[in-house]
């Protein structure tokens, strides 16, 4: 359980031995682009504690965001870690005033919005990632990209695995796609080695899935069941991930992974513990469909181990946090959209 925001920031920065090995063995800097957004923070405080605790002080940390919250910066400086204001999505931004570095994190992404706006969703998705590998040819890049670039399946499927065949729906979908696409395109070309990290769901208690739900619950407003299903993953498991996915980015071939949770987790039954949770039953709206956005993450699994806080776990701290009043993003996941307009 967490008493405030400072406790659950302190849990999201504490590192697992395998991740203060594999940061052990890192060459050259570490730089976090679009580091401001709801995981970077805790993605920079996660790998500069790693490094400290590998006895990697020569490495530097990069945080690069706009830093439109100030104090959000301060407090990362505070920590160890070099920020810099830099607006990356500015096509005309000179990437060469940004330092070199063995290894970046690419957090950068547009999402909400971009069935209105689907050329910027490009422009940031797509067109971003082709300046940075020419930028950075040499380093080894994590980057996000998201479970959105397969197709919804059949709930009883289990998930789409790596190898299965994407399908994009939606412009915010395709143009992720086109990320990867890009990044593919410099590990063949130019050999970049490129680790596509396909995440869905990351939770930390202030927004996700389970945020969203028991928020509803809670206030006695409807949840919807008809996207019925939904994956979902602790955000200190899925840094931890990206991170120590750097070791496996490839040229070539990039080295491709799902990063999420080992559950299809049921929305109605979420819906129930929460209800459990808070005293009181749900309101629930719609019937399941029989098809969700579901991937299989067990090659992540097998790789990096399980994550290390259960799904009912992860119920029992958002109820609480929620109880205690303590704050929240203000930011849906719109999990529940199916025809890829966000």
């Amino acid at each position: 359980m967490f008493t405030d925001e400072a406790a659950l920031e302190e849990r999201l920065a504490t590192p697992s031995p395998a991740l203060v090995a594999d940061l052990g063995r890192i060459e050259g800097d570490l730089l976090v682009l679009g580091a401001g957004g709801k995981m970077g923070p805790s993605l920079c405080r996660l790998a500069r504690r790693a490094l400290d605790a590998a006895g990697r002080t020569d490495v530097t940390v990069h945080a690069v965001s706009r830093w439109s919250d100030k104090a959000a910066a301060g407090e990362l400086e505070a920590a160890g870690i070099r920020t810099l204001s830099f607006d990356l999505m500015d096509p005309d931004a000179d990437l060469s005033a940004l330092p070199d570095a063995g290894n970046i994190v690419f957090m950068v992404g547009a999402k909400f919005g971009s069935a209105g706006a689907p050329s910027h969703a490009w422009a940031v998705n797509a067109a971003m990632p082709d300046r940075v590998v020419r930028r950075w040819p040499a380093a080894r890049i994590a980057a996000f990209s998201t479970g959105n670039v397969y197709p919804l399946v059949p709930v009883s499927s289990g998930g789409c695995t790596e190898s299965d065949p994407v399908g994009p729906v939606g412009e915010y979908a395709m143009s992720c796609l086109g990320r990867e696409r890009i990044f593919g395109h410099a590990a063949l070309t130019r050999g970049t080695r490129v680790a596509n990290v396909r995440l869905n769901y990351a939770v930390d208690l202030r927004y996700g899935v389970l945020a969203d739900i028991a928020h509803r619950v809670r206030a006695g407003e409807p949840v919807d069941v008809t996207t019925g299903h939904a994956n979902v993953v602790w955000q200190g498991y899925a840094n931890e991930v990206a991170l120590r996915a750097l070791g496996h980015a490839t040229g070539g071939e990039p080295f491709t992974l799902n990063l999420t949770g080992p559950e299809t987790a049921s929305v109605r039954r979420l819906a129930q513990w929460f209800g459990e949770e808070f005293g009181k039953e749900p309101v629930l709206a719609g019937t399941e469909a029989p098809t969700a956005l579901l991937s299989d993450a067990s090659r992540c699994h097998a790789l990096f181990g399980y994550p290390d806080v259960a799904l009912r776990t992860l119920v029992t701290w958002q109820a609480d946090w929620l109880r205690r009043g303590l704050p929240l993003s203000g930011k849906p996941t719109k999990f529940q959209v199916r025809d890829g307009r966000f």
